[in-house]
């Protein structure tokens, strides 16, 4: 294993952008994209340790917590954020749904249901459920982000 100290190079993609950052060994993924050089501040800082779902992006189109993994270990790998879903399916419909309320959970949740619905198109309620399991809503917006996720399923 390679011993990092001082600021590291490293390359990926964020939102279909190229990156060339350098960043301190200890920075998580969610410290990369919040930092000013980047800026993305979609993802959200909660719990900071793995249980909330406020932190997540897509790694290579699989959902993570960003707060739990180094950014150097995304070099090479491609980052959606909440930022880059402009105009989806999900984001239309949890916007018809009101699928938020203070809004602070709902990057990782429409993340997570982009994802499901790449990976699976058109889920049923229980499939729905399981795959925001990752994810806490604390104003318990849970029936709108259901109803959300089933409509984006049918466009």
């Amino acid at each position: 294993m390679k011993t990092l100290t001082g600021p590291t190079h490293i390359q990926l993609t964020i939102n279909g952008e190229p990156r060339d950052v350098f960043i301190e060994p200890h920075y998580t993924l969610l410290d990369l994209l919040r930092h000013p050089l980047v800026g993305l501040t979609g993802a959200k800082p909660g719990c900071e340790n793995g249980d909330c779902g406020a932190c997540t992006v897509l790694l290579n189109q699989k959902p993570v917590k960003s707060c739990m993994m180094f950014a150097v270990d995304a070099e090479g790998k491609t980052v959606l954020t909440v930022e880059g879903l402009v105009d989806t399916p999900v984001q239309r419909a949890f916007l018809k749904h009101f699928a938020f309320q203070c809004g602070y959970c709902t990057s990782g949740f429409l993340l997570v249901a982009h994802a499901l619905l790449h990976e699976i198109p058109h889920p049923d309620r229980h499939q729905i459920t399981e795959w925001l399991r990752s994810n806490i809503c604390r104003c318990t917006s849970y029936e709108e982000i259901l109803a959300a996720v089933h409509e984006a399923s049918e466009s």
